[in-house]
Formats: C-alpha cells, structure tokens, sequence
C-alpha cells in the first residue's frame, strides 16, 4: 500500500493532506459511515459513479478489468460495457456477469471512441469515468476516494496517478505516471493528466462534448484540451494511485505511435498551440515516469 502527502486543487483553492493507509483513513470510514447510511436509511442518497469499459476482442483481459469494478467498495457504481462486436469470447465473458454489470452493447463500430460516446449517450452517473478493457482499477477503494474527494472539493473533474505495467507480468511496473498539481499554464507547455485517471461530471460533457470521432488514437488529447484550457471547469487532483494499464494499448503500441503523432500535432494546431513543439513537450514531461518506479 502506499502513502503519499498530497494537495487537493481546483482553480481557487488549495488544500493540503496528509494521505494515510486506505483502510484506516477518514475517507475509508466516511465511506463505510455513507454505505451504512444508504442501507439502512431512505433520506440519503449516494452520488452514483458511472464507470464505462469498451471492449474489442479483448477476451484474455477483459474479465480482470470487470472484476476490479465488481469489486469496488462504493454502493453506487453503474457499471456500462460497449462491445465492438468482439469474434473472440469477449461478448460471452462479459455476459456470464449477467445483471452485475448494467448496461452491455455490443455492435460494431468505427473505433475506441465511438464505443465511449456511446456509454456516455447510456450513461445516468453524477460523475461518470473510463476503465479500457486491457487495464484494472489500482485496488477497491478507488470510486470510494473519488467520490469522497469530488465531495470535500466541489470539484468538476477529478484526475490522479496511474502505472503502466508489463502486459504479461502485470506486477513488473514499466512507467510510473505521477500526473502532478493541475496549472492551466502547464496544459500550455504540454502537460496533461493520464486519461483513464479523468472522471469528470456529467453535467459538464453538456459543455465539454464527447471525443471527437475523426481521431482514432488521440481523441483524449483533444477532449483534455477542452477540459483543461478551453473551457473553466473546477479541476482537482487526488494524488494516489487510480489505474494499472497494460502497455501495449493504442497509445503504447510502436506501431501506431505515428499514427499518434500526427493527430496530436493536428489537434494541438487547431487549438491553436504549434502542433510540432506542443508535441514534443508533452513527451518531455514522460520521460521521468521512466525513472521513477
């Protein structure tokens, strides 16, 4: 388990606490204290947490990326499954769950980010959150902390620490992604959160929009963009740990790192940052995440 000091921020305020083991924190308690609540009385009611996975033939990692959301603490998580028609035995995995899981589509589709847009057309969550199929949600009090976090801060969007690990040896930690203090000077400079660590609420995506479907890998740039310079959401960042992600997903694969390439140089032109210099900025800011693990 770990521990961290960390600053809770928004764009007026910030906070600071000192972060205790999970199970014995406040926020652990608090949790439990608002469950017992939901249990036994009809006069509170939970923030419900929607939290959405797309899938495409991902039958080898999908069931572990389910189960870290079945396990999770909170009471109130509606759990959404997009399948892009998987000829694999993803769609069986994810219907053995039966009415564990809320809501499974499964159709085809023209990539990752028109599955999203269709969880978040589905989705009824106060806050809703990402989980891709290849990753797991880091241990089972994650949704209690960023319900607790988006509560004490009144924040709009919530964003935290991921780790990349190997694909097959998910303990071997090949990146750690410590996201950092949010600074809307830094989004200027290249800096962006890691994307599965976003949960943002619903109300806003009226404002924000949905990922843009032209881009097949770095949509997530162009929707952070939005998020964090161009529009003024109320944004805080939880320092602990949210998401362990396979390497080897769009962004991480060789193959399709040009293909990466040239659309965040294009979104990052029509934002009107220069896209080349943008670009190698926002891999500058990575390159300690190698080192520190």
């Amino acid at each position: 388990m770990f521990r961290f000091r960390f600053a809770s921020l928004n764009m007026t305020e910030k906070t600071i606490f000192k972060r205790q083991p999970l199970k014995n924190s406040k926020n652990h308690k608090l949790i439990n204290s608002k469950t017992q609540k939901l249990k036994n009385s009809q006069t509170y009611i939970a923030m419900k947490v929607s939290i959405i996975t797309t899938c495409f033939n991902r039958e080898a990692t999908i069931g572990q990326a389910i189960e870290s959301v079945l396990a999770q603490d909170y009471p109130d998580i509606e759990y959404i499954v997009v399948d892009g028609a998987s000829q694999d035995g993803s769609l069986r995995l994810i219907q053995s769950y039966g009415g564990r899981i809320a809501r499974v589509v499964s159709e085809p589709d023209s990539g990752m980010y028109e599955a999203i847009n269709k969880g978040l057309r589905l989705a009824t969550g106060e806050v809703v959150g990402l989980l891709h199929s290849d990753d797991v949600l880091f241990d089972r009090h994650v949704i209690s902390d960023i319900v607790s976090f988006f509560e004490r801060t009144g924040a709009e969007l919530v964003y935290g620490n991921g780790l990349f690990v190997d694909a097959k040896h998910t303990a071997h930690v090949v990146r750690n992604w410590v996201s950092g203090p949010y600074r809307r000077w830094k989004v200027k400079c290249g800096w962006l959160p890691l994307h599965p660590t976003v949960y943002i609420r619903r109300e806003c995506l009226a404002q924000v929009g949905c990922y843009d479907e032209r881009y097949k890998i770095a949509a997530d740039t162009d929707f952070l963009l939005r998020c964090l310079y161009e529009i003024p959401l109320r944004v805080a960042y939880l320092n602990r740990y949210v998401v362990r992600m396979r390497m080897g997903g769009l962004s991480t694969d060789k193959a399709r790192r040009k293909q990466m390439w040239r659309e965040d140089v294009e979104i990052y032109q029509r934002h009107g940052f220069p896209g080349v210099w943008l670009k190698l900025l926002k891999m500058g800011w990575k390159i300690p995440q190698f080192f520190s693990r």
